[in-house]
């Protein structure tokens, strides 16, 4: 085989610096968007991007020569000075996230997740919902530092 052949499809979450509720209705929809352009600048694809005031869910394909820690940088750096000129907000993104490996198999039910953000958050939490993340998937993670 004389070619790279991947499907490294992942959903990413991460918070607003300090979890404040900085994304607001009006910006949502422009915000998420640019990410999605953000995404395609990297060579990937942005299946869906969506989230709450303070949070969002990526689910996107990445290419094989782009890292998940590289695209994070790329992505928030962007994105938060693309806040802060458009709507002239002090705006920031958290320095980590959690970014978790997704079966072809369960790709619609990640994106219907996605999808349905609002409804999720009637019942709990962002902090609640990461953590359910985490354990789902697997990831060995100390309390003490999840939430610097």
């Amino acid at each position: 085989m004389s070619h790279t052949h991947t499907n490294l499809l992942t959903h990413i979450v991460f918070s607003t610096q300090g979890f404040l509720p900085l994304i607001t209705s009006e910006m949502k929809r422009e915000l998420f968007a640019y990410m999605g352009g953000l995404v395609k600048e990297l060579k990937g694809k942005p299946i869906i991007i969506n989230g709450m005031s303070d949070h969002v869910h990526l689910f996107v394909l990445l290419p094989p020569n782009v890292s998940i820690s590289d695209a994070m940088r790329f992505l928030k750096a962007n994105s938060s000075r693309w806040v802060k000129e458009r709507f002239g907000k002090k705006f920031a993104w958290q320095k980590g996230f959690g970014a978790f490996s997704v079966s072809r198999s369960n790709a619609d039910a990640v994106a219907k997740y996605i999808r349905d953000q609002e409804r999720h958050h009637k019942g709990f939490d962002l902090k609640t919902e990461f953590v359910s993340l985490l354990n789902k998937n697997g990831v060995d993670y100390d309390e003490r530092y999840l939430w610097d």
